[in-house]
């Protein structure tokens, strides 16, 4: 059924217009159910070759929140320490052996004799699927704060120990408080950045 106006107005609010970077958090938990429902419809995000290298660790109890700590810079410790869970956004970088995603033998061949070519579709097409997933999370009611600001080497060695895993970036989830937001920087503008040819 198609969308009303005002629905496709309010949801572009939502994800949109209406939604920042948030850096405080409301004392409210994120069920497992909700983030599996916000994966469900990231995962549909178009990627190259459907080769979906995102792998996502949930950082939730206090114990992985104190390993997680000891990898941030110090402008991130408290935010993060609030927010009720942090994403860490990560890249496989042999995505192209999971089975059962129709990447064809020649393609999956080729990943194997290339690092580099299999470093860029993992690396961009990662970063594709993180940014649909916080869409989608905005759309489901969550606020999202991305961020880079820690040690990679940390991370990958604490979390990803014996994986194919390497980090890309962070991102708080929670239910922010808006009463603590900053105003909004200023966005180019279209023909500042695009153009037609």
């Amino acid at each position: 059924m198609p969308h009303s106006k005002s629905e496709n107005v309010s949801m572009l609010d939502l994800i949109f217009t209406k939604a920042r970077t948030h850096r405080t958090w409301e004392k409210k938990c994120i069920e497992k159910a909700l983030l599996e429902e916000i994966y469900n419809l990231a995962k549909l995000g178009p990627t190259s070759a459907n080769c979906c290298p995102l792998r996502v660790i949930f950082v939730e109890s206090v114990k992985a929140k104190e390993k997680l700590k000891g990898c941030l810079d110090a402008g991130n410790i408290e935010k993060t320490m609030a927010a009720p869970v942090t994403a860490i956004f990560a890249l496989d970088m042999e995505f192209y052996a999971q089975k059962g995603l129709g990447l064809n033998e020649a393609m999956r061949e080729y990943f194997t004799k290339d690092p580099n070519f299999t470093y860029e579709n993992a690396f961009r097409n990662a970063l594709l699927q993180a940014a649909y997933f916080m869409l989608a999370a905005r759309a489901k009611g969550l606020d999202c704060g991305p961020m880079s600001g820690f040690s990679r080497e940390k991370v990958d060695s604490l979390f990803f120990e014996g994986l194919t895993y390497k980090s890309d970036f962070l991102c708080n989830l929670g239910y922010g408080k808006k009463e603590d937001l900053r105003d909004r920087k200023p966005r180019l503008s279209f023909s500042d950045v695009c153009k037609l040819v």
